[in-house]
């Protein structure tokens, strides 16, 4: 348990960074300088003040300077990522299995609320977790069910399953985005979905990035044609943030393994 507590606080820290990392990058703006500052009046953060969750509660949402509110996004963040972690570390333990858990769970927490917030979903995090995705799958298994473990056993089954799981769902999703723009003359699917699915497939494999599709694509359409027909936009130019939905339905899968 205090392996867990440790991973909660760890996550924590990490959420602040990621609160960082989904302002800045959506705007290709380096997220090492300059320091934290409060957009409103650009004043320089105090490390007192930056403090995940404690600092937001003392400030009451509210820039010390300018009084300025603080978006909820940032406790929520700060939150999520750390309840994550700590989940991950108290079902697996200390072991790498947790770690990768706990690595794609910050991922999908940025690429979620990056999307969010901006359309846009950074290279940074779907690629880079493409590449971190096969590097966990050297050391640990992929999903069980796979086609690719099945056939060949042991650590080349779950990098076969990696690569595949990465390659297979987001030629698909680009298929199905390049056929819906010639018929259509416009765009429905951004790269950014198709890089997003690749990274969900090098973690989960192929089940549980096809899996992540189909809950995605459920849940964007539900609840995507429900906004728009609440708000009144119009459907042919709204542009529905996908990568937001893949990502809950990733989180949503990852939870629901408990094989590790």
């Amino acid at each position: 348990m205090i392996e867990a507590a440790f991973a909660l606080v760890f996550g924590l820290l990490i959420g602040s960074f990621l609160n960082v990392c989904i302002y800045r990058w959506p705007r290709d703006l380096s997220v090492v300088r300059p320091r934290s500052h409060c957009i409103a009046c650009q004043k320089t953060i105090a490390w007192h003040d930056n403090i995940p969750l404690v600092s937001y509660l003392l400030l009451r949402g509210r820039c010390r300077y300018c009084g300025a509110r603080i978006s909820w996004r940032y406790p929520f963040v700060e939150l999520a990522t750390g309840l994550l972690f700590f989940y991950f570390v108290w079902r697996w333990g200390p072991t790498l299995a947790a770690a990768k858990m706990c690595v794609f769970s910050a991922l999908l927490v940025g690429l979620v609320f990056s999307d969010l917030e901006e359309l846009i979903l950074p290279d940074e995090l779907t690629l880079g977790g493409l590449a971190a995705g096969l590097v966990f799958a050297v050391f640990v298994p992929i999903m069980p069910g796979g086609i690719v473990q099945v056939l060949v056993p042991g650590r080349a089954g779950w990098i076969g399953e990696s690569a595949l799981g990465a390659c297979l769902p987001a030629f698909c999703l680009w298929l199905a985005g390049w056929v819906y723009h010639r018929v259509r003359h416009r765009e429905g699917l951004g790269l950014g979905d198709v890089k997003l699915i690749a990274m969900v497939g090098s973690f989960l494999g192929l089940s549980g990035s096809l899996l992540t599709v189909a809950g995605g694509s459920v849940a964007g359409s539900l609840i995507g044609y429900s906004y728009i027909k609440i708000t009144r936009k119009d459907p042919a130019t709204y542009e529905l943030p996908f990568g937001t939905f893949l990502g809950f339905a990733a989180m949503v899968v990852a939870l629901a393994n408990w094989t590790y």
